[in-house]
């Protein structure tokens, strides 16, 4: 399985992006999907989570009310729609697949996470 996450860049704050996950030789459907996050001497946090069928999300809590994620399972795709980007949203943006998928479930530890994109820059300037 794997994961190509794209669409980072720069923007200034205030401004949108929306990243995109394309997975690759599994069957999504069948996997909750994660966006993490890390920034300079961080841990990696999570950004958001979406349970297979996409009927549950879960995000954490600086980026609730700001960013949406969702999925496309026709298209073997995830997506991370993020606005009002703030300075502190500035990092590497990881997308991830749980492969122990259940049904209303997206988990929240990156160690629970199988396998993971090349990470995509997102710099956010003031």
């Amino acid at each position: 399985v794997q994961l190509q996450a794209s669409g980072g860049g720069v923007v200034q704050a205030g401004g949108s992006l929306r990243l995109s996950c394309a997975v690759v030789g599994g069957i999504i459907s069948n996997y909750a999907m994660g966006w993490f996050r890390q920034a300079p001497g961080k841990e990696r946090e999570i950004v958001g989570a979406i349970s297979p069928g996409g009927s549950y999300t879960t995000y954490g809590l600086s980026v609730k009310g700001r960013f949406t994620i969702s999925r496309d399972n026709a298209e073997d795709t995830v997506y991370l729609q993020m606005s009002d980007l703030r300075s502190d949203d500035t990092g590497v943006y990881y997308c991830a697949a749980d492969v122990v998928g259940q049904p209303m479930v997206a988990r929240r530890n990156p160690a629970e996470y199988d396998y993971w994109g090349q990470g995509t820059q997102v710099t956010v300037s003031s």
